[in-house]
């Protein structure tokens, strides 16, 4: 998903679901919906497989199936049997006379039959039982809605003032490694958390969605229950309201976090009915898929432009943008001097840099933000961005990393060399010790290893 080598990992549908237990994935199984929405992220050629398998009662030979290629694309036959397997969508079945076959998941089997060919019970209660909604909405306004609580995280997570989330929202960024909380301070972010930003809203949403189902089950929720409703989600036709009857207490604490997220319109906490938004539908098809939709929702990074920055050799940045948001990324690593209303003017200084990096951005991310949102005047020049200010960047990092911090407790004040000498060799012995300087008799130990030196010259001072 990304093009920076970052430590932000992006996981697709598929990786994900290989990492549950066995236990959970038949279970999820259970639902036309999971099966219709894990069949769709397929790769071509293992859909193939399984359309041939459907209708089948009885396993086949692993050797017949090898036959469903040519020779030369075992490569890609080799790479869907272990899709297959690993989803537990194939089973591994003994034949007649030894040989090994594979047959398809039996629970899988029926339920994709069930959403390809219709039958079953309805995916959710369609809001039309509840008569009409007098405060119906219309797609434009579910986008501009959904976009709008988005960007509220955005902009809490680069510390705009104005933003404020739930503490449950806050918890879980924190959780994440998206933003660092210390004692009495305010949460800011984090490396990963500027990665984060860079990524387009598909991924953001999907990751995001990622680290809450993490924490699912620790919250007491049922983690086959809430994936259900998600890929029951990504089936909603956009702009139809449904109904809330018939939901645990579990999916009704999970659809405020949802409409907290924007990925469904629920007017009132109480409310009946709830309107899904095309985040929640694109949500599973967006990230894994090679063409994800292209619309505003979905394709640009974060929320503002791309294109709007020109970098000058004096260290000045114009950014061409009215984007609160982008204009706080900026913000991040460098000083603000002017504003206007499609302008504003900042100043790339040593201390802004180290700043930026001291709370965990790298130069290199600094760059690729410049970069990835050059103006097309700073495009036609090559290197895109001056060698003046890429150099620079880099060396201040470089600065800023020549010192290693290293937390102790200071001994000194001896009264003799000996005295000094006997809590020094203790101390390396119990392999504590940070650092020395003999002469002047003084020295550092880690703080777990305090404890230990100090009990031991206090029983040396009761000796003598």
């Amino acid at each position: 998903m990304m093009k920076l080598r970052v430590q932000l990992q992006c996981k697709n549908l598929h990786e994900y679901l290989r990492e549950l237990t066995p236990d959970l994935l038949d279970r999820l199984y259970n639902h036309p919906a999971t099966c219709m929405a894990v069949y769709r992220e397929l790769p071509s050629l293992a859909k193939n497989y399984v359309m041939r398998m459907l209708f089948l009662d009885q396993p086949l030979p692993q050797a017949a199936v090898a036959l469903w290629v040519k020779k030369d694309s075992q490569k890609d036959h080799d790479e869907c049997v272990s899709i297959l397997t690993g989803l537990r969508l194939w089973h591994s079945q003994q034949l007649q006379g030894g040989l090994q076959g594979y047959m398809l998941n039996p629970v899988f089997k029926d339920n994709l039959r069930i959403a390809l060919l219709g039958g079953g019970k309805a995916w959710a209660d369609e809001g039309s039982s509840l008569g009409p909604d007098r405060h119906a909405r219309d797609i434009g306004s579910l986008d501009k809605y959904a976009m709008e609580r988005w960007e509220v995280i955005l902009h809490f997570m680069v510390g705009s003032p104005s933003a404020a989330v739930s503490q449950d929202l806050a918890q879980l960024l924190v959780q994440a490694g998206l933003m660092r909380s210390e004692a009495g301070e305010a949460p800011y972010i984090t490396s990963a958390g500027f990665q984060f930003l860079l990524l387009d809203t598909a991924s953001q949403l999907w990751y995001f969605t990622l680290q809450y189902l993490k924490t699912a089950q620790s919250r007491g929720m049922d983690l086959v229950e809430i994936l259900s409703f998600l890929f029951q989600l990504s089936f909603s036709t956009l702009g139809r309201d449904y109904s809330v009857e018939g939901m645990s207490e579990s999916l009704l604490t999970f659809l405020q976090h949802l409409r907290e997220f924007g990925l469904v319109f629920q007017r009132k906490r109480k409310s009946r009915r709830y309107y899904p938004t095309r985040l929640a539908i694109t949500l599973a098809a967006g990230v894994t898929s090679s063409s994800a939709p292209s619309n505003s929702l979905t394709s640009s990074p974060g929320s503002g432009e791309t294109g709007f920055i020109v970098v000058e050799t004096n260290y000045r940045v114009y950014a061409y943008t009215s984007s609160e948001l982008q204009i706080a990324l900026v913000a991040l690593f460098s000083e603000m001097l002017y504003r206007f209303p499609n302008l504003v003017v900042a100043h790339v200084t040593r201390e802004s840099v180290q700043q930026a990096i001291a709370n965990g951005i790298t130069a290199q991310q600094i760059l690729h933000f410049l970069k990835t949102r050059a103006h097309p005047v700073m495009l036609k020049q090559t290197p895109v961005l001056p060698p003046t200010i890429t150099d620079q960047i880099r060396l201040w990092e470089l600065e800023r990393d020549r010192l290693q911090f290293t937390e102790g407790v200071l001994y000194n004040q001896f009264l003799s060399q000996a005295d000094f000498e006997m809590l020094r060799d203790r101390a390396q012995g119990m392999g504590c010790l940070v650092w020395q300087d003999a002469p002047h008799r003084v020295m550092v130990v880690t703080p777990q290893g305090h404890s230990e030196v100090k009990r031991f010259w206090k029983r040396q001072r009761s000796n003598t």
